[in-house]
């Protein structure tokens, strides 16, 4: 396992870090909730015996259920682990139970405590957006969240560019707590936060987390062109559209190259998509799940993987997107004032 600083901190976080979407009940008809308190601590176990120390969850997963079955999970290992949680869904029925107020943020993560039975949240993100809260009180609900020492940095998730960006100028602006991290979905098959998302933290010192580094199993290679999905998975038997598949020819283009390279290396797919990933500018720390201890035992090991220039070269051909304006504008006219935030989207479409 690989310990990287989270963004612009002293805080160093594993390369993988544990997901808990799909902690919540033992109820198997509820997919996403399935793992109740039992198999959440082999989770936990399991991937603290591999190096990883980053747990992340949200209130928003079954409905604070996720916190509290991790919560009873992490008892007795709580040094042994950094939390990141995540506020903006609706936890009520009433007007301000929702979104990112002074007045959410703050009973929002006193409740996310309670939950997790712990005295500090160690990462809280902005789950989403919220534009009908002025940016100057977000930022100083998050900053006063960390001055009482109830969290101890904060992050977004979801943002576009220029949510990010404004944030940004508005905590320096303020002399606020400014986010370290954000937390995307960024993968082979969907590689738009390279247009403005990775070049912002390029630029802004920022770390990036990133959620379904699988695409919920897309990459694994138990999806083969012309084959059914495996019983029981969520994509083309539930018509799964999270993420949304654009181009299906294309998606298993990059499946084939995939099974390719982890054949050739002899191991199981998954790695390669996982190591891609972790080859990436910005990319501090990938949050993987599962259900099963198989699932996390094939995943540990991309933690240390490190593809060849030929291997990456292959699938950064294979799944390079088009270039959207002004970006092609940009590199037809004026490449030659780059700056490396700048060649974090164009590196990959110059010299192919």
């Amino acid at each position: 396992m690989k310990y990287n600083l989270l963004g612009r901190s002293g805080l160093k976080v594993s390369n993988l870090a544990i997901g808990t979407m799909n902690y919540g009940n033992a109820d198997p008809s509820q997919a996403l909730f399935s793992l109740g308190v039992k198999e959440a601590k082999k989770n936990i176990d399991l991937c603290i015996d591999g190096g990883i120390n980053l747990v992340d969850t949200s209130d928003g997963y079954a409905k604070g259920a996720s916190e509290e079955v991790l919560g009873e999970a992490i008892k007795g290992k709580r040094n042994d682990l950094l939390i990141a949680s995540k506020v903006w869904n609706p936890m009520g029925d009433g007007p301000n139970d929702i979104g990112l107020s002074r007045y959410h943020i703050i009973s929002a993560c006193e409740a996310s405590l309670k939950r997790l039975k712990i005295d500090h949240i160690d990462i809280y993100l902005a789950h989403k957006w919220d534009g009908m809260t002025p940016l100057e009180e977000i930022m100083e609900a998050f900053d006063s969240l960390v001055r009482t020492g109830k969290v101890r940095y904060i992050g977004c998730s979801n943002f576009s560019g220029w949510h990010l960006m404004k944030s940004l100028a508005v905590a320096d602006k303020d002399s606020r707590q400014r986010f370290i991290c954000q937390q995307i979905h960024y993968t082979l098959q969907s590689r738009e936060a390279e247009n403005e998302l990775i070049p912002i933290a390029i630029s802004e010192e920022l770390g990036t987390l990133v959620w379904s580094p699988l695409a919920g199993g897309l990459l694994t290679g138990k999806y083969k062109r012309g084959e059914s999905g495996p019983k029981g998975s969520r994509h083309f038997e539930r018509k799964w559209k999270n993420p949304p598949i654009h181009d299906e020819d294309k998606l298993y283009n990059i499946i084939d190259t995939i099974i390719e390279i982890a054949n050739n290396r002899s191991v199981p797919p998954s790695q390669i998509s996982l190591a891609w990933l972790l080859s990436r500018p910005t990319v501090t720390s990938l949050i993987i799940g599962g259900r099963s201890e198989k699932q996390f035992s094939e995943n540990l090991p991309a933690a240390d993987l490190i593809l060849s220039d030929e291997e990456l070269e292959k699938l950064n051909k294979v799944s390079k997107p088009k270039l959207l304006y002004p970006y092609w504008h940009q590199q037809f006219m004026g490449k030659e004032r780059f700056s490396e935030a700048d060649l974090g989207l164009h590196k990959w479409h110059m010299g192919y």
